[in-house]
């Protein structure tokens, strides 16, 4: 069994265009010889959000703690703590922090992608 926590202080900035005000870490990943799946903890701070992007693979997310948006296509949704959200693959989405609270959520993904070649991140 491999044990690791959640903790913000040990998330890192996400350094990519279209990012403002991320961190992240890998909470289980490539690291850990996971063999299919990884386990990434965000939080984004008030006024933040992830670029609106679109790729190949899907992921799953656990909102744990703040309140913001989410656009999937073309429709945007209000997410909250306990919310659980599926976004497709190729499908363009972003995550946006529009609460006064830092948004934490565990983001799921495959580590592979579907043609082959690692997940970024994973």
């Amino acid at each position: 069994m491999i044990r690791t926590r959640i903790d913000p202080s040990e998330t890192t900035d996400v350094e990519l265009d279209g990012v403002k005000d991320v961190a992240m870490r890998v909470l289980l990943g490539a690291a850990d010889d996971m063999p299919n799946f990884s386990m990434r903890h965000f939080v984004v701070q008030p006024g933040g959000h992830t670029p609106k992007h679109a790729h190949d693979y899907e992921h799953q997310v656990i909102v744990l703690a703040g309140d913001g948006e989410a656009d999937h296509g073309n429709e945007t949704v209000r997410f909250h703590p306990g919310d659980v959200m599926y976004v497709e693959a190729d499908q363009i989405h972003q995550f946006r922090n529009t609460g006064s609270e830092p948004v934490e959520f565990i983001c799921l993904v495959p580590r592979i992608r579907g043609g082959g070649g690692a997940v970024p991140g994973s």
